[in-house]
């Protein structure tokens, strides 16, 4: 939460919308640190799309 700057019903969300991929440790829900760096990506590319209209 602290790293993206999120509240954790946001993180909920974007886990539920397949956004953002998660471990699971018994009850735990987990987020890799790739998995943030894949999302960052991922937000980087559509910002990409919206701004020039394609992908890098």
């Amino acid at each position: 939460m602290r790293l993206l700057s999120m509240s954790r019903t946001v993180i909920y969300e974007k886990i539920r919308a397949g956004r953002l991929r998660i471990v699971k440790e018994g009850r735990t829900t987990l987020v890799p640190a790739e998995a943030i760096e894949e999302y960052v990506e991922l937000l980087k590319q559509e910002a990409e799309v919206s701004r020039y209209g394609k992908a890098s």
